[in-house]
C-alpha cells in the first residue's frame, strides 16, 4: 500500500514541485497519474521510488517509511518495486533473454531457478520465442515487452511505469497497456504516470489528476482531463 500525508516537495532553487499532496493507493490497485508538464507527476514517482526525499509530510510505501528508511534497507525496498521507463533502458549488448537473467542475477538468485524463470518471463510478455534477440533487433513495443519482463522478474509488489508507452504508435500502446493490465490481475499494484490520453481512456482505472504540484482530481474508473 502507498500513502502520503501531506507532502510537499521544495527543490533548492526555490521550485515547490508539490504542494500538501494526501493520497492512499491500496495493494493491487491499478491507478494513472495525469497531468501537464510540470504539474509534479516526475517528483511524485520519484518520491514513491524513493530517488527524491520530501520536504515536508510522510510517505509510507510497501510498509516502508520513505522519510524515515535506514540506508541498509534501502536495497530491500528497490527490490519490493519494480520500474519501468518511456526509453525502456536495455542493456544493449545482451539479449533479451540475458537482459531479464541480469535482473534475477543482481538479485542472487541461483542459476538453477534462473534457467526456469526467465523462459517463463518472456513468455508471460509474450515474447519467449525472441529470447535471443538483441534489443536493436526488436522493435519498440517488443522493447518494452522485456523491459516489463525483466520489472517483474522479483515478484514486487508494486510496479512504477513512467511514461511506459511514451515511444510507441497507439496500437502497440494498447498491447503494452493490456499486459500491465494483466500484470495487475496477477496482485501487482499498478502506477502508471503518462500524457497518453488514449490508455486512459482505454483502461477506466484510477485516474489521479496533478496541476500545479497539487491533486485536483481523483477518480476511480476515470477518464483523461
Amino acid at each position: 500500500m502507498i500513502i502520503l500525508k501531506n507532502v510537499t516537495k521544495v527543490y533548492k532553487n526555490g521550485t515547490e514541485a508539490l504542494k500538501k499532496i494526501n493520497m492512499a493507493i491500496p495493494k493491487g490497485e491499478f491507478a494513472f497519474i495525469i497531468g501537464p508538464s510540470g504539474s509534479g507527476k516526475s517528483t511524485l514517482v520519484k518520491l514513491i521510488m524513493r530517488e527524491e526525499i520530501a520536504t515536508y509530510g510522510e510517505i509510507y510505501v510497501n510498509g516502508f517509511d520513505m522519510q524515515g528508511i535506514d540506508r541498509y534497507q534501502i536495497p530491500t525496498f528497490r527490490r519490493s518495486i519494480g520500474v519501468v521507463f518511456q526509453d525502456f533502458k536495455l542493456l544493449p549488448n545482451k539479449t533479451a533473454y540475458d537482459n531479464v537473467e541480469f535482473a534475477l542475477q543482481i538479485t542472487g538468485t541461483h542459476k538453477r531457478d534462473i534457467s526456469k524463470m526467465v523462459p517463463q518471463l518472456l513468455d508471460v510478455v509474450g515474447l519467449k520465442h525472441k529470447d535471443k534477440a538483441y534489443p536493436d533487433e526488436l522493435s519498440g513495443g517488443e522493447q518494452q515487452r522485456v523491459a516489463l519482463a525483466r520489472a517483474i522478474a522479483n515478484n514486487p509488489d508494486l510496479l512504477i511505469c513512467d511514461e511506459p508507452t511514451g515511444n510507441l504508435d497507439p496500437k502497440t500502446s494498447i498491447g503494452i497497456i493490456e499486459l500491465l493490465g494483466r500484470i495487475n490481475k496477477m496482485g501487482t499494484t499498478i502506477i502508471v504516470a503518462t500524457h497518453d490520453s488514449n490508455i486512459v481512456n482505454f483502461m477506466q482505472k484510477r485516474v489521479i489528476v496533478l496541476k500545479d504540484g497539487r491533486i485536483i482530481n481523483d477518480k476511480m474508473r476515470g477518464q483523461y482531463i
